[in-house]
């Protein structure tokens, strides 16, 4: 059974005691009801930590673990972690929980009526850049190269279609494709989403030099981005790894000059606050970048930052 799940650690002690059946739930309920690969992980972390503290506490069997020890867990857990990771861990918890009530291992969800930290997000973290620092990171980026045509396009995918870099590294060939004589990009967004938009013109630009540059029209099945070979300098046939992107993005904004320490969303957020700056509705905003609700775009939304910049330039002394 191990060998079918996607988690590599062994089943946890109080899984065990608690009986085959409970076992052969614990393994379905990441194969089975779990589908995003970075979810799974999580969960699996998150659950393997609350279920050895709950062995040192003297807990035998997963089947007896009652609201209190989940309760204490959580409590002790937002002393040493934020507030989102106590909420994550908790939903974690509490989907496990479901998952064993619907498959009659427990009789109740012990997790149900333990409430998490209070956590109020009204602005995003993720660091974003200023338009003319994006227009630089771009222009900085040498494209003669294979890697530099890929880092090129790439950026300005995330940039100019809110793309999240997951759904941009998922991305085929064939997911660059013609449609009413422009440019098309299709995103596989989380859940299985497919999520399709118009190029903005330099996307476009940059799209057809990178496939034209690096002859990937031939290969319509194949990665749109991927490794670079050492010592070759050419594509590979290997997918980019995120951890790779995260990489290059850093390296890429260290040459540029750029102090901003920059990661893999920040260009979902540059592109969306730009897009605002220039008349863009925050509506219109959430459908590109494909929210559900317009209050997560809000959270990209860093207009403000400008705004409370100039306030404090007022401070004339």
């Amino acid at each position: 059974m191990n060998n079918l799940v996607p988690i590599s650690a062994p089943i946890p002690a109080l899984v065990h005691a608690a009986g085959e059946r409970a076992q052969t739930r614990f393994w379905e309920f990441f194969v089975d009801n779990i589908r995003n690969p970075h979810t799974r992980r999580a969960y699996g972390r998150a659950l393997a930590d609350f279920l050895a503290w709950c062995e040192l506490q003297g807990v035998a069997s997963i089947a007896d673990v009652q609201p209190l020890h989940i309760g204490a867990y959580v409590e002790a857990l937002t002393r040493s972690h934020s507030a989102p990771t106590a909420k994550q861990r908790l939903a974690a918890i509490r989907m496990l929980f479901d998952w064993l009530v619907t498959g009659q291992v427990a009789p109740v969800n012990p997790a149900a009526s333990v409430r998490g930290p209070r956590h109020v997000v009204k602005i995003g973290k993720t660091a974003v850049l200023d338009p003319a620092e994006a227009r630089l990171l771009l222009d900085s980026i040498d494209v003669t190269t294979p890697a530099g045509l890929r880092d090129h396009a790439l950026i300005a995918l995330m940039v100019y279609s809110f793309a999240r870099i997951g759904a941009a590294l998922a991305m085929k060939v064939e997911d660059v494709y013609v449609q009413n004589r422009r440019l098309w990009v299709r995103l596989h967004e989380k859940g299985g989403n497919r999520h399709e938009m118009p190029c903005h013109h330099n996307l476009e630009t940059y799209l057809h030099a990178y496939l034209d540059g690096c002859g990937l029209a031939d290969d319509p099945k194949g990665m749109l981005f991927r490794t670079i070979g050492r010592g070759t300098g050419q594509l590979t046939e290997t997918p980019l790894p995120q951890a790779n992107a995260y990489a290059m993005i850093r390296r890429r904004a260290m040459a540029a000059g750029i102090a901003t320490k920059i990661g893999n969303h920040s260009f979902r957020a540059t592109g969306i606050t730009a897009y605002l700056k220039n008349g863009g509705t925050l509506e219109k905003a959430a459908t590109m970048a494909n929210h559900a609700s317009t209050r997560t775009t809000q959270l990209y939304d860093r207009r403000r930052d400008e705004m409370s910049l100039d306030e404090i330039e007022r401070v004339v002394i």
